[in-house]
């Protein structure tokens, strides 16, 4: 290995990442946008033998060339991954690749969570999802028969509450899970806090902060997938198989409750989805008409509109309380 060479780059920019990109599309991948670090090992020559990346604690875009392959260099790509997450704080780690590849990931030290057709998602904790799902359980109250809505909530609107007031009228008890990749232009933290202080007034309702077992489109690593718009039901079929599978089985869901969806094409195509994938796992799919202001359904999308106007009168009939105080107080902190 002294005939070789490792750059790293946190992440690469210019002609580095130039390189790298041209790589990755040699080896019939892509560069996904979401990486705070990069690791390549290079010849004397410096073209690239091996690489890998990382966002957070998610590998991506993990490559030997294909003369190279068998050599141990994913190894060594792989040692200088893990030491660097390590070294932020990450011990726990995911990854998504193709089936095929599995056993590759195995023997460095990866458990497999899921396995679809397309998808391999894999992380290097045994039984890690249960262990998970164990302990938030066990911190809730989990009787039988109960409901579930996942919701970004960026942020938290009437019609989110209406959603939530009317599921807890059809179970005994609703679980909330809100999801936790950062969705501008409100952190995560502060969603989950708005969620918890609109559903104050309410019993029977268990809510969680993000799992990373919830996979949302906007951090689902698709480069390994060459079709996107596949790739978005792909990542679909993933998210609610591991919904209906393991969170099911943890906090006895039997319902899950979603909006309707008249705006977003690929929510619209995801609550489909939902529809086909979790009757099968034991898990009714409960859809309810949104609640409307002025004749038009209430949304997140009009919410952020009219925050990022300045426009304080027409949010305020759209929003709980709770998140109209945030809202101003946002605003007045980016006026001063």
């Amino acid at each position: 290995m002294n005939d070789y060479y490792l750059e790293e780059g946190t992440p690469f920019t210019g002609r580095k990442l130039e390189k790298l990109k041209r790589f990755l599309q040699q080896m019939n991948l892509d560069y996904d946008p979401l990486i705070t670090y990069s690791v390549l090992l290079c010849d004397p020559q410096g073209n690239i033998l091996s690489c890998g990346s990382r966002h957070r604690n998610i590998l991506k875009c993990l490559a030997v060339a294909s003369q190279s392959q068998g050599m141990g260099y994913l190894n060594v790509i792989m040692s200088r991954l893990l030491a660097h997450a390590h070294k932020e704080g990450h011990s726990h780690l995911f990854l998504f690749t193709k089936p095929e590849y599995t056993p590759i990931f195995e023997d460095l030290g990866f458990f497999s969570i899921l396995c679809t057709a397309d998808i391999q998602f894999m992380e290097n904790t045994s039984d890690g999802i249960r262990s998970y799902l164990k302990r938030e359980a066990g911190a809730s109250e989990t009787p039988p028969d109960a409901g579930a809505i996942v919701m970004n909530a960026n942020p938290f609107t009437l019609g989110h509450l209406y959603l939530v007031e009317e599921a807890k009228k059809r179970c005994n008890h609703l679980h909330i899970f809100v999801l936790s990749e950062e969705s501008p232009p409100f952190p995560a933290a502060d969603r989950l806090f708005l969620v918890q202080a609109g559903c104050a007034h309410l019993s029977g309702v268990s809510i969680h902060g993000g799992s990373e077992y919830l996979i949302s489109h906007a951090t689902f690593p698709d480069y390994f997938l060459k079709d996107k718009q596949a790739a978005l039901s792909a990542n679909g079929q993933l998210d609610l198989l591991l919904f209906g599978r393991y969170f099911k089985e943890a906090f006895h869901i039997s319902r899950r409750f979603v909006g309707e969806e008249p705006f977003c094409p690929v929510t619209r195509a995801y609550n489909e989805q939902m529809q086909e994938i979790l009757p099968a796992c034991g898990i009714e799919v409960c859809i309810l008409p949104r609640r409307e202001a002025e004749g038009i359904p209430i949304s997140a999308t009009r919410v952020r509109q009219y925050f990022a106007e300045g426009n304080l009168s027409a949010l305020a009939p759209l929003v709980p309380p709770a998140t109209y105080a945030y809202l101003e107080k946002r605003l007045q902190e980016r006026s001063i």
